[in-house]
This record gives C-alpha cells, sequence and structure tokens, in this order.
C-alpha cells in the first residue's frame, strides 16, 4: 500500500476510534515487546526482473534469479493474484493485468515455477503454491508476463532488479494527532508516528529522535518542511496517563489499560535528512527478547509545515503570486508532472540522465510538496517543447532550489526531449475522495457521479457539465484525465440515490474538488432533474496533449488576394468574415492573412475526436468529413485584447503526417478512416489549404497580437490545456505583415509575457 494511500487508512482509523480515555494512550510500557523474530538470511536471494520487447517500465516477463541463474515463469494456471504477488516483488503496488504464450518474447534458461497459484495476499511468491523449483513440463513459447500499476510502493528506488523484500521493512506508516479537534481539520500536520505492526499499528521511540528525522517523515506525508514540536505538551498527557493508571481497578479496566499500551516498533532512528522514506534510513527493530522497550522515552511525535497550497485546507482556491522558478507540466494528480525551469525568462525542461529522488525531492519540496515518491525519465509525463535547460543534474537533498544544484548546460546534440524528467511528489492526504464517488460504470474509470452533501449522497445535474467539471471529479478520485463528460447515464444506474444535491456546476479545470468549483448552492435549479440526466464521467490515466508549433507559424506566414470567385466553399463553411456577404459575388477579392499548421501531440494517449465516424459530417463543396466542428480559432486582436478579425478550422482531416522516428503513424483520412494523432507524431495544415487563414479585409493597419487556440472548447480531454494558445506580435501596413516573437501561450515568464503584449507600444498606429 502506497505512503497516500497509507496515510489515508491512519487518519481514517484516526477518525472511527473514539478516545475514552484520552490519558491511557500514554501508558508506560510494562511489559515485554513480543515480536517476531527475522527469519535467517537465505542462502540465495531471490531477485526479479522484467525483460522482454516491445514493453513499457511496468510491464514485461517476469523473470526470477534463483540458485544463480535467470529464469522464467510458465503461465500455466498463472492468473491476476499472482502477478499482484510479483509486481509488489518488483516494488509496484499491484498488478492490471497479465499475459501468456511469451507476449514479450522468449525468455532463455530456466523455467522455474510452473503451476503456480497465488491467493494475492502472500508476501513472497516462494508461500504461492507450485510444482517446486525447476520442475516444469513448459517451453519458453509459454513464458507468463505480468502489467503491473505505475504506482511505486514506498522506499523503492527506481530499479529493474528488485530483491526479495525483508519481513523486517516499514511501508505502511500514519501521523496520528492526539488532539480531538485535530481530527477534523485536513491536512493533520502534527501527531504520534505510527508504522502499520501486523494487523495493528506500533509506535517509534523518541530516543536519540533528530530533527532529521522529522524532516523525513514531513516529506512522506506531503510537507515540505518540519518545526519543533511542543513535547512538554505530550509530556503532561504522559505524567497524567501514569497517574490514571494508579488508580484503575477490576480486572476489566487492566485489560483495558493493557490494550491501550504503547508498542514500540523501531528505535534509534537515524535519517541524514535526505532520504525519501523512513525505510531507507539506518534504523534497529526491537527483537522478541527485549525486556523493557523505549524506558525513560515516549512516542515519537512530529509536526510538520504545509506547502502553501494546502496551508488554507481550502483547495487552496486562493491564489498567490507566483515566484517559482520550476514548475510541473502533463501530470494527472498535484504534485506530479514533468520538470520545466525558467531561464532567460523561458520555460525549458530538464535532461534525464543522472536524474534520481535527491533532485526531484529538492523539486517538490521547493514546490511546497513533500519528498518525491519517483524519479521518472523518458519523458514518462509526455515530451516537452522548446529548449532543454539542464542536464545532469546532481543535488544532494538539501538545497532549496534546484537551481542551487550543480548542474551542466545543455547542447542540442547532448539531449532531446524523449529524455524530459518527471517527478511524483508525496502530497498531504485531503480527504476529497469521501465526498464524490462514481457508480454503475462497467469498470471503476466509469458512472455517474455522485456527491457527498452533509451525511446524504446524491447526483449531480448535467446541465453545462463539461470537460472541465469532469476532469476535476477524475483527479479528486485519483483516476487521472477525463476521457468523456457525459450528461445521459440512465445506463449506469447503479444505486438507488435519485436526489440532486448540486447544479449549475462551472469549474476551470484546476481545482482540487468539485467543492471549490461554482454552483448554485442548496438553490437547485435543474431543467431535468431526473436520474437519467444525471452528470456522469469516464477517466483515463493518460491522456493527449497537443501543442502549435510557433516557429513555424512564424517562418510560413503571408498575405493573399484572393478572387471571390474561388471563395465559394470557404464561404459555405464560414471561414471568411462577415463582410464577405455584402461583397459583390463573384467580383472583387479577400485578403487573407495565410500560415501553416503544424499540431503536435507531445501527451501520453492519442488524440481522437470525440465523435465516431457515425457521426461525421460530409461537406459537399470540399469533398470531406468533419469529425469536429471547430478544431482551431484563430484571431487578431488589439493590445488590449479585443477581437479585430477571426476564423476557425474545422477538423476535416486530423491524421499523422509525420513521426518522430520509431513512431509508426496510425491515423489516415483516406477512405473514410480513423481520425486522430498518435502520441509522438503532428498534423499538418498547409498554408494553401481552404480555410487556413484569416480574413484580414477589414483590418486597419496597426500593431496588432495574432492568437491560434486548438481545441478550444475543450471537446476533447488533454493533459494540459494551458499550452494550446500561441501568440505572435503582429504589425501590419496595409501591405505587408510581420510576425514577431510567436510563442506558446505559457512559454514564456509572466514578466516576458507583459512585455510581449505591451509590443511595440501602447498605440495601434503605424508611424
Amino acid at each position: 500500500m502506497g505512503c497516500k494511500s497509507a496515510m489515508k487508512t491512519g487518519l481514517l482509523c484516526s477518525q472511527w476510534g473514539v478516545l475514552v480515555v484520552l490519558l491511557s494512550l500514554w501508558l508506560p510500557q510494562s511489559f515485554s515487546q513480543q515480536t517476531t523474530s527475522p527469519p535467517p538470511q537465505q542462502k540465495n536471494k531471490l531477485k526479479f526482473r522484467l525483460a522482454g520487447y516491445p514493453r513499457k517500465h511496468n510491464e514485461g516477463r517476469i523473470e526470477v534469479f534463483y540458485n544463480e541463474e535467470w529464469g522464467t515463469i510458465c503461465d500455466d494456471d498463472f492468473s491476476t493474484e499472482n502477478a499482484h504477488v510479483l509486481c509488489r516483488h518488483l516494488g509496484f503496488i499491484s498488478a492490471t493485468g497479465w499475459t501468456h504464450s511469451a507476449k514479450y518474447g522468449k525468455g532463455t534458461g530456466k523455467i522455474w515455477l510452473d503451476n503456480v497459484q497465488c491467493r494475492g495476499s502472500e508476501k513472497s511468491i516462494t508461500d504461492c503454491k507450485s510444482q517446486g523449483w525447476g520442475n516444469s513440463d513448459c517451453t519458453h513459447d509459454e513464458d507468463a508476463g505480468v502489467v503491473c500499476k505505475d504506482e511505486r510502493l514506498p522506499g523503492f528506488v527506481e530499479s529493474n532488479v528488485i530483491e526479495q523484500v525483508e519481513e523486517n521493512r516499514v511501508e505502511e506508516m500514519r501521523l496520528r494527532p492526539v488532539v480531538s479537534s485535530a481530527k477534523k481539520r485536513m491536512p493533520i500536520t502534527e501527531g504520534i508516528v505510527e508504522v502499520k505492526y501486523k494487523d495493528s499499528w506500533a509506535q517509534i521511540c523518541d530516543d536519540g529522535w533528530t530533527p532529521k528525522n522529522s524532516h523525513v517523515i514531513c516529506g512522506m506525508f506531503g510537507f515540505p518542511q518540519e518545526r519543533k514540536a511542543n513535547k512538554n505538551f505530550y509530556k503532561r498527557i504522559k505524567k497524567r496517563a501514569a497517574k490514571a493508571k494508579a488508580k484503575i481497578i477490576g480486572s476489566v479496566n487492566r485489560l483495558f489499560a493493557e490494550r491501550q499500551q504503547n508498542i514500540y516498533r523501531l528505535h534509534s532512528v537515524a535519517c541524514t535528512g535526505n532520504e525519501v522514506h523512513l525505510a531507507v534510513c539506518p534504523l534497529q527493530f526491537y527483537e522478541a527478547n527485549a525486556t523493557r522497550a523505549c524506558e525513560g522515552g515516549m512516542p515519537a511525535v512530529v509536526s510538520c509545515v504545509p506547502g502553501p497550497q494546502f496551508s488554507l485546507g481550502n483547495g487552496q482556491k486562493k491564489k498567490t503570486k507566483s515566484t517559482f522558478r520550476v514548475r510541473l507540466k502533463g501530470g494527472a494528480k498535484i504534485g506530479e508532472g514533468r520538470v520545466e525551469v525558467l531561464k532567460d525568462n523561458e520555460w525549458g525542461t530538464v535532461c534525464d540522465d543522472r536524474w534520481n529522488l535527491l533532485s526531484a525531492s529538492v523539486v517538490c519540496r521547493e514546490l511546497g510538496f513533500g519528498s518525491a515518491k519517483e524519479a521518472l525519465t523518458g519523458a514518462r509525463m509526455g515530451q516537452g517543447m522548446g529548449p532543454v535547460h539542464m542536464n545532469e543534474v546532481q543535488c544532494s537533498g538539501q538545497e532549496k532550489s534546484i537551481w542551487n544544484c550543480p548542474y551542466k548546460n545543455v547542447t542540442s546534440e547532448d539531449c532531446q526531449h524523449v529524455e524530459d524528467a518527471s517527478v511524483k511528489c508525496n502530497t498531504p492526504y485531503m480527504g476529497y475522495k469521501n465526498s464524490v464517488r462514481i457508480v454503475g460504470g462497467r469498470t471503476t474509470y466509469e458512472g455517474r457521479v455522485e456527491f457527498k452533501k452533509g451525511s446524504k449522497w446524491g447526483i449531480i445535474c448535467s446541465e453545462g457539465w463539461t470537460t472541465k467539471e469532469a476532469m476535476v471529479v477524475c483527479r479528486q478520485l485519483g483516476l487521472g484525465y477525463s476521457l468523456h463528460a457525459i450528461t445521459e447515464t440512465w445506463y449506469w444506474d447503479g444505486s438507488n440515490v435519485t436526489e440532486m444535491v448540486m447544479s449549475g456546476v462551472k469549474c476551470t479545470g484546476n481545482e482540487m474538488s468539485l467543492s471549490y468549483c461554482q454552483h448554485h448552492g442548496s438553490n437547485i435549479n435543474c431543467k431535468k432533474t431526473g436520474t437519467r440526466f444525471a452528470a456522469g464521467v469516464i477517466c483515463s490515466e493518460t491522456a493527449s496533449d497537443l501543442i502549435l508549433n510557433a516557429p513555424l507559424v512564424q517562418q510560413t506566414v503571408y498575405i493573399e488576394d484572393r478572387p471571390l470567385h474561388m471563395l465559394y466553399c470557404a464561404a459555405e463553411e464560414n471561414c471568411l468574415s462577415s463582410s464577405a456577404a455584402k461583397a459583390n459575388w463573384p467580383y472583387g477579392h479577400r485578403r487573407l492573412l495565410r500560415f501553416s499548421s503544424q499540431i503536435h501531440n507531445i501527451g501520453r494517449a492519442d488524440f481522437r475526436p470525440k465523435a465516431g465516424r457515425h457521426s461525421w459530417l460530409w461537406h459537399e463543396c470540399h469533398g470531406h468529413y468533419h469529425s469536429m466542428d471547430i478544431f482551431t480559432h484563430y484571431d487578431i486582436l488589439t493590445l488590449n485584447g479585443s477581437k479585430v478579425a477571426e476564423g476557425h478550422k474545422a477538423s476535416f482531416c486530423l491524421e499523422d503526417v509525420e513521426c518522430q522516428e520509431g513512431i509508426a503513424k496510425r491515423y489516415e483520412c483516406a477512405n473514410f478512416g480513423e481520425q486522430g494523432i498518435t502520441v509522438g507524431c503532428w498534423d499538418l495544415y498547409r498554408h494553401d489549404i481552404d480555410c487556413q487563414w484569416i480574413d484580414i479585409t477589414d483590418i486597419k493597419p496597426g500593431n496588432y497580437i495574432f492568437q491560434v487556440v486548438i481545441n478550444p472548447n475543450f471537446e476533447v480531454a488533454e493533459s494540459d490545456f494551458t499550452n494550446n494558445a500561441m501568440k505572435c506580435n503582429c504589425k501590419y501596413d496595409g501591405h505587408r505583415i510581420w510576425f514577431h516573437n510567436c510563442h506558446i501561450g505559457d512559454a514564456f515568464s509572466e514578466e516576458a509575457e507583459k512585455r510581449f503584449e505591451q509590443y511595440p507600444g501602447q498605440n495601434n498606429k503605424i508611424s
């Protein structure tokens, strides 16, 4: 179970457990600690790895190192339960599937296990039933593979060879508050540190406890810094508990007191402060023959400082001015994404050479999160665009900013965007999942949305329900991105909930909970109140991310005076300005601003039109289908932001024109083929095709801003909508036009963006 899940479990347990006698929690230890001794070291330690091709980092042929030799596992009797056990061996939290018949290629050497039958809860594959080591009647054509959930167990480092887990290992932890009022506030920032031991919780002796230990604990629970806890407060409670114990009489009370004793599991914790998990720190477990544990000490107490996004405890609707020179992009959850840094007023990426948990943790803490859960390489959160600013970052873990770490400047030969580094940070448990759920779907990733208001669950009105609102639900539930926002859910009637508790929901898409979106409050106003029209979602762990090649726009722009008799089809598709309707057709001409658009998919899923082929519209004039009514908006803006000309482009043909090396094209428009843009590929709308323009016939000479927005109506889910706009400075003298400073909308610093909007001055005249 992950650290975040562990904290959730701990907090819920602390809420359920009503403290009958608060003082009794601090009764001193008076009995010997009975723990299980660790088993003797195995002569041949098992190792596990994923192999084969083609595969992702979290899937592959499962191979086991036994008796000094690597071998495979036969797929006879293989199951998801087997895959769960093996994925945990590999450091993943669980399995999502398994494969048979050597899908990832045939292995070599021994087939170590056959007819493996696990229940799924075993600590080791050796606890599962099988034919025994080396006993198999299989060939390598039957090699089994596993597909693991892309989330690491706490304390595991990124590695493709994982040694068998020791029994004495710290995985699940919680921070338990002792003051009842603290349990109701999220996030919980102070309490007793407890580790999961067997089916209960145990404490850590605070003898020799240092701020460095607290720093590690706070990082695990999603907090960037620790602060000094008021130990005198806890000591006073302990003394009162000791006095209360002396007054307890009767066997029932004695048994109750014994159940409330502190059970110490760890002592002599000696973290350096740079560790990402307590399991990595030097520490000692109490042995079974320990006569008295933590004598003279008390349970370790930690107090943490939340980051600015969590300090308000209200989903940080309040925005603070950003001064960070680092940011995360492309992540489905808060606290994860591709690392981007600001240099010379332009955002760029970090190359993954020598990228590790120490450097990733510096980034996470700098942004107000805890330590890093994972340091990801190979553009696992999508590829960036623009410059690569850093390479071979080598942080010690003590730095306040990634800019304080040693690094190398990057040349174009050193790194490409396929090597962009990314992170997954620990974030505080906020309890957001407790107030929303989805029910009735075929999988856990889809269903009708139900919201908890007070103690009552209810449905949500689907009027105005869009991708933005659905994005918030999927993020709140930890299910990634919204693939579709559903407005009719009669086929998902999976519960008895029929009352509508929320209407008029309107989100920006960045909120962490539906509670922080605008809505009608207690005054429900919905025209269609039946359960049939309740809001629903389909979520996905991955999403596309479209981005425009800004330099190409600047290089290809020009003006054409096109005769009206050549524009009938364009007029039919509303690609001309409104004044064209009053022109003397077919005489005269329109002045068109032409340019090329090269649209890249840098996300982690293919970009597909929302509508299926059965609902595409055929346009006879141009002789093609439109899969999206509006794919891009083209605008000419004055310096104060008002539109003076606009155009749009329907997606008449979304296809893979070119792809990066090693990526095959999947979409082609010919013969009524499937439309879309594959990850790592791009579509090209050439400057010489119809509607690839803005009609500027009515524009006066002056200085303007040219803007292109992809997927403007958010019809298709993307991992990042902030990079969908591209802007250029535009200078028009009535005969010629110049573009300058073309860039993606979020590529510049705030200061540079302000300068761009003022360029080349506040007036709108050509001198």
